[in-house]
């Protein structure tokens, strides 16, 4: 793939240079993924780590219920009754949850042990089998069973090494996997805010077009839907707590709150009890397992 860098002449114009790159998709992926990272010196003074989800976030967005999106419909439409789901990235389960009258068994997946308590809670709740395996995918994957239907939403923009990671998901799919991310990275929806109190320009790659070129390298040819969400709930019941999540997110201290609210308060939606900032455009990615063979 070629790309083109802004070179200034001689004259003081400047002109646009198409400049090869040999970069694979995937390696792109993963360099593109590094431009976000956070420069030391603001870490430093961040009073906290800005990663991470509060549980009670995730677990409102399992409660709710929705209309059936693109990717629910994709991953029910392959699932036999009875049938058995992995849940990649799990939080509190609500990627699986709505397969969970049609499925036997959900096997969820996550790197902290409390998203898990709050995805056995409710799959058991909803009356299915229910198995958690703490770990990043794909190094807990050996411990993984094969599943009907793999599905794993919004959480490759974590993955710089994109090839294991799908290929993990393919093999344990006997059906199908079902992927779900954003169409642009979910951090760009903050960068005009990293100017505003950072003076820093952040990235915009990579995107869903991106990873679709890795899969499309890796042999995998994903039918693509690309969707608005049409019942979405911001997931925070408070607005301090969403005030607090983008502080943290900026690596700014508590006594800027007012000054974050202030940035936000003009996008901010509250809808069916919930604030959150507006919903973004969706793509749902599905193709074949391999554990079939």
């Amino acid at each position: 793939m070629d790309r083109f860098v802004d070179i200034p002449v001689a004259t003081g114009r400047r002109t646009l240079t198409r400049v090869s790159d040999a970069r694979s998709a995937a390696e792109r992926w993963r360099d593109d993924l590094g431009s976000w990272a956070i420069p030391q010196p603001i870490l430093d003074a961040a009073p906290e780590s800005p990663w991470g989800f509060p549980v009670a976030l995730f677990a409102n967005r399992a409660d709710r219920a929705r209309v059936p999106t693109p990717s629910d419909l994709r991953a029910s439409e392959a699932l036999p009754e009875g049938g058995s789901v992995l849940d990649v990235g799990c939080g509190a389960g609500a990627s699986s949850l709505p397969l969970a009258g049609r499925a036997g068994r959900l096997t969820g997946v996550d790197g902290a042990a409390a998203m898990l308590e709050a995805f056995r809670e409710r799959v058991e709740a909803a009356g299915d089998a229910c198995t958690t395996i703490e770990g990043n995918w794909p190094d807990v994957a050996g411990d993984a069973p094969i599943a009907d239907v793999v599905v794993c939403y919004h959480v490759v923009y974590n993955v710089p090494e994109p090839v294991p990671f799908v290929r993990a998901l393919s093999s344990h799919a006997d059906r199908r996997v079902v992927l779900e991310m954003t169409q642009r990275h979910p951090l760009s929806d903050l960068n005009d805010l990293w100017i505003r109190f950072h003076g820093l320009e952040r990235p915009t790659r990579p995107t869903a077009d991106d990873f679709v070129a890795v899969l499309r390298e890796m042999g995998v040819s994903p039918s693509r839907e690309d969707w608005e969400p049409r019942d979405w709930s911001g997931g925070f019941t408070r607005r301090e707590d969403l005030v607090a999540f983008i502080r943290k997110r900026l690596c700014l201290t508590a006594d800027r709150d007012a000054a974050v609210w202030e940035a936000i308060e003009d996008r901010a939606v509250e809808r069916d009890g919930t604030i959150g900032l507006p919903p973004r455009s969706n793509v749902t990615l599905s193709w074949e397992g391999s554990a079939g063979g």
